[in-house]
């Protein structure tokens, strides 16, 4: 069994956390690929048994890799989106972050994680994924988003005008900010802290919403997935900001853009003992209140 292992990096106080991790995937004779420049990180201060190899790109992700595990939050995990694209690797988060709704298995959780991936004990989510079309080259051949595409003002200027249209039909026009288009895996995410709705990942829904609106009655909206969202944007200044997930680039005014539905998912591992409820209420620390 093959397993690549992506990190941006991990903490000094972290390195036992990664031994354990090691020494778990050589008494189960698993080989870890590890993304290189991550190994470059790591490799003097953490022991390795056994064989290992390393990856650089999606490129050198052959079909015998069975999984690939994210260590950190959930920003890391986004990244793996690039990595995997349409290769259908499953890929499982431990939790070396924050809040972490995607990597949701905590380190204390890594022997358990690593049995259930040997033993195929585990489940599988397919999540939704968002695709841009542009009439200009942008986003390096990778224009998709497990969480969510964004129009955002540049950091000075005013805000911006985005006319949004459904299937070639006005929605409305949004001043704001930005606007977020996300899955419904991205509910939690940004969206979530501009108060757009949390949308269960098995819905089929895209959700818009918009940042600062300068419309108080302006709110965010649910929307079947099969629609294509298209935008007009007018400001102040020649350019703005477009996002998917962590990455972004600017893009003159006059660029069109639309999103609609990605045509492959990316596979989430979560152990069977875990859902989006028990997340959600762990997260958000639901239940907490003494009077429910």
């Amino acid at each position: 069994m093959k397993i690549a292992i992506y990190s941006r990096g991990i903490e000094n106080n972290q390195h036992n956390d990664m031994e354990l991790l090691l020494e778990e995937l050589y008494e189960h004779k698993v080989q870890p690929v590890f993304f290189q420049d991550f190994f470059n990180h790591f490799y003097s201060a953490v022991k390795i048994k056994g064989k290992y190899t390393t990856f650089n790109s999606a490129a050198d992700l052959d079909d015998d890799i069975d999984c690939m595990i994210s260590l950190g939050g959930d920003g890391t995990l986004l990244d793996t989106v690039t990595l995997v694209q349409n290769k259908g690797i499953p890929v499982l988060g431990i939790n070396y972050g924050r809040l972490g709704f995607l990597a949701n298995i905590g380190k204390e959780e890594i022997r358990s994680a690593i049995r259930a991936l040997v033993q195929g004990t585990y489940v599988t989510e397919k999540r939704t994924l968002i695709h841009l079309d542009a009439d200009i080259p942008i986003f390096n051949g990778m224009p998709y988003a497990l969480n969510e595409f964004t129009l955002q003002k540049k950091d000075s200027s005013s805000m911006i005008k985005i006319h949004t249209y459904l299937n070639g039909e006005f929605l409305n026009t949004y001043w704001a900010d930005g606007l977020i288009v996300a899955t419904p895996t991205g509910s939690t995410g940004y969206s979530l802290s501009c108060n757009g709705p949390i949308v269960f990942p098995e819905s089929g829904s895209l959700v818009i919403t918009p940042v600062a609106p300068h419309n108080l009655n302006i709110r965010p909206i649910v929307i079947p997935d099969n629609n294509i969202i298209s935008f007009e944007v007018e400001g102040r200044t020649d350019s703005f900001i477009c996002t998917l997930d962590s990455r972004r680039v600017v893009v003159p005014k006059e660029a069109q853009l639309a999103v609609k539905k990605e045509s492959f998912g990316i596979n989430l591992i979560r152990l069977n003992e875990n859902n989006f409820l028990q997340t959600l209420r762990n997260k958000l620390s639901w239940g907490l209140d003494k009077r429910n």
